[in-house]
């Protein structure tokens, strides 16, 4: 392949990348949490691009509670323990309910609702069901990587009683896999647990806003590194 088709090819991928809402929202969402860490809640310029990326990112979330909706009412994989089922149902039920609150805040951050001091309630009680959310995935991803610890280490025995080369099964390399995401899923929600309590300011003088904005970036760049192509993930040190 010459220079010119990798390049196509790379800048391929990149497209493929950016056409996703998803990716717009949390480069965007990057951007929020990088000047709230620069403005550390003081005014100025930073703190004014904190605040209307906040906004513009609430256009991407338009009508996105309905895909945790849906999660809520889709069949989960046969085997999986019933705590772990109520956790991740409870996790959809909290995030969809916050994702269909923060349009209500649109709207009055916008001026189409006037009353502010009902929209700033409801702002409230929204971080807080994202609160309940980003808990229940910990709970969901501690509990998942459990499982496939497990289930890795009873392949490794069988590998080592059979005397084969574990590296070359298909089925641990994907168990692997699974659990390597599943250590940054939960990386990235005990992140996000903290930057909903600063956000909510429950613990102010050691969760400040510029702890919140560092948190916020960090998982914002893990959330961004999830959504890359398989491609690019592969190529990725």
């Amino acid at each position: 392949m010459s220079k010119l088709d990798a390049t196509r090819a790379e800048l391929a991928l990149l497209v493929l990348y950016l056409n996703k809402a998803e990716a717009r929202d949390k480069i965007c969402r990057a951007i929020q949490y990088g000047s709230k860490f620069l403005s550390n809640g003081e005014p100025g310029t930073a703190q004014n691009v904190d605040k209307t990326t906040s906004l513009a990112r609430k256009v991407f979330r338009l009508f996105k509670f309905v895909n945790d909706l849906h999660g809520l009412i889709s069949p989960v994989p046969q085997g999986t323990p019933l705590p772990l089922i109520l956790l991740g149902k409870s996790k959809n039920a909290l995030l969809s309910t916050f994702l269909f609150l923060d349009q209500i805040v649109w709207l009055g951050r916008t001026g189409i609702y006037k009353n502010k001091e009902r929209t700033e309630r409801i702002g409230r009680i929204s971080l807080f069901c994202w609160l309940g959310a980003s808990f229940c995935t910990v709970l969901v991803e501690i509990g998942e990587i459990g499982r496939l610890s497990a289930a890795i280490k009873k392949q490794e025995k069988d590998f080592k009683n059979k005397d084969s080369n574990r590296h070359q099964d298909e089925k641990y390399r994907a168990n692997l896999k699974k659990s390597n995401e599943r250590s940054l899923a939960l990386v990235k929600a005990s992140m996000d647990l903290f930057v909903a309590v600063g956000l909510l300011q429950l613990a102010p003088k050691k969760i400040t806003p510029r702890v919140t904005g560092a948190l916020g970036f960090v998982s914002s760049l893990i959330s961004c590194y999830q959504l890359l192509p398989p491609a690019s993930k592969a190529k990725a040190p």
